[in-house]
């Protein structure tokens, strides 16, 4: 994949999926942007609490992808990982991106219609991770799935910026442990 791509998909993430949450929220709720930032939740504690639990959780997923059965799959997501030829700097982009744009589209919009529950099963569908026609791949869904709840329900407890702490840490490691692992 080129490297071009990667960034593209990056800013698509971080600047177009918000993009509904901006429009519906204050139009139909009379919230502010600095409400949908939630930038008076932001502290170094609850971040941290989404760091720690991105971390854990990524070595957790990391730890049951060695189960034997994955090796069966065709598009595991090392293969896909590695094939991106990800450096440092990519892998940071790439986990921001995601952490952002897809916290603001799906914790600050989403789950404020379909609650934390129907958005964490959306959010792991949405990625192909639940698929009814192949359950090797539903299988992954169903690691990740958990950390999603964690994530939906942490959001309602300690905000967005958890949310966004966890879910960039998640990535970093997954990218970071996959790129450095090329065998």
């Amino acid at each position: 994949m080129k490297k071009r791509t990667i960034y593209l998909m990056g800013l698509v993430t971080l600047i177009v999926f918000p993009i509904p949450t901006f429009f519906v929220l204050p139009w139909l709720h009379n919230l502010g942007i600095s409400d949908i930032f939630q930038l008076e939740n932001l502290s170094v504690f609850k971040v941290g609490i989404g760091i720690q639990l991105g971390v854990v959780y990524a070595f957790l997923a990391l730890l049951f992808m060695q189960a034997p059965i994955f090796n069966e799959m065709p598009n595991r997501v090392e293969k896909v990982v590695q094939a991106m030829n990800l450096n440092l700097f990519d892998c940071i982009f790439l986990s921001l991106c995601a952490g952002i744009g897809e916290e603001l589209l799906f914790r600050s919009g989403v789950q404020y219609y379909l609650g934390p529950l129907i958005t964490a099963i959306l959010f792991v569908a949405i990625h192909g991770y639940l698929n009814p026609f192949n359950w090797k791949k539903s299988l992954y869904g169903f690691i990740v799935l958990p950390f999603i709840l964690l994530i939906s329900y942490g959001f309602v407890t300690f905000g967005l910026w958890f949310a966004i702490a966890a879910h960039f840490s998640y990535d970093l490691v997954l990218f970071l442990v996959i790129t450095g692992d090329k065998d």
